[in-house]
């Protein structure tokens, strides 16, 4: 456990002082911001250090491991249904939980003064994170490659553009982005893994990755969808 944490803290230190340094050169060159703000920001730093290590190791003990036990045990059922269903709640939980998507979503709603409410567009995003992740099942139950998927995806997202009100493709673009978070990447891949690890014949690197490509799309979709029916 305590080589996790140094593990993990050194990992996080190595991400996020640089950041943390180039605001310090900043305060003292150029921005000069109050004294106020800028202790805010160190003792915000502080806290986002110590929240990533216990997170990340609470990735490593629990998240992963639950999310290829899930996986391994979802072909097991042999329930087509069961697969689809789980693999949606399981995508849909994960995007509800996802810190860059309450961050983006409450920035929207907070920008448009209300008009694109927050729990609205969060549960849309999730709604097409969940359906992108039970179609990833699909596609490594019936091997079928995820080049065709993709292409599917990124011609629908370019034929909604045309009909989705300007103000909502940004925001369905970022919403694809926000879904590869710390929450969210590691319960997808390691479901996909355990998924693909326990059926016969299969590989799974080709097979247990490309799940977080697939089910970016997702969002953006569903966002776009709910831009033309608010609209």
């Amino acid at each position: 456990m305590r080589d996790d944490l140094k593990g993990k803290l050194l990992e996080v230190l190595t991400a996020i002082l640089p950041l943390v340094l180039a605001v310090v050169v900043l305060q003292f060159a150029v921005i000069r911001m109050p004294t106020a703000v800028f202790l805010q920001f160190i003792i915000g730093a502080a806290m986002v250090i110590g929240g990533m290590v216990l997170f990340l190791v609470g990735v490593d003990i629990g998240i992963l491991p639950m999310g290829k036990a899930l996986g391994a045990e979802l072909p097991r059922r042999r329930s087509l249904f069961l697969v689809i269903g789980i693999a949606f709640v399981v995508g849909f939980a994960a995007t509800v939980a996802e810190p860059d998507v309450i961050v983006l979503t409450r920035q929207v709603d907070e920008v448009s003064g209300g008009a694109i409410s927050e729990n609205v567009l969060i549960y849309a995003i999730a709604i097409g994170v969940g359906f992108f992740v039970a179609m990833a099942m699909l596609r490594i139950l019936l091997n079928l490659p995820i080049a065709h998927l993709l292409a599917a995806g990124y011609v629908i997202i370019i034929v909604l553009s045309f009909f989705t009100p300007p103000a909502f493709v940004p925001v369905a673009f970022d919403s694809g982005g926000v879904t590869t978070g710390p929450m969210a990447v590691p319960i997808i891949l390691s479901l996909g893994l355990g998924f693909s690890s326990v059926l016969a014949g299969r590989s799974a690197m080709s097979d247990g990755f490309g799940l977080i490509g697939l089910a970016s799309i997702g969002p953006v979709i569903a966002v776009m969808i709910l831009g033309m029916v608010l609209s």
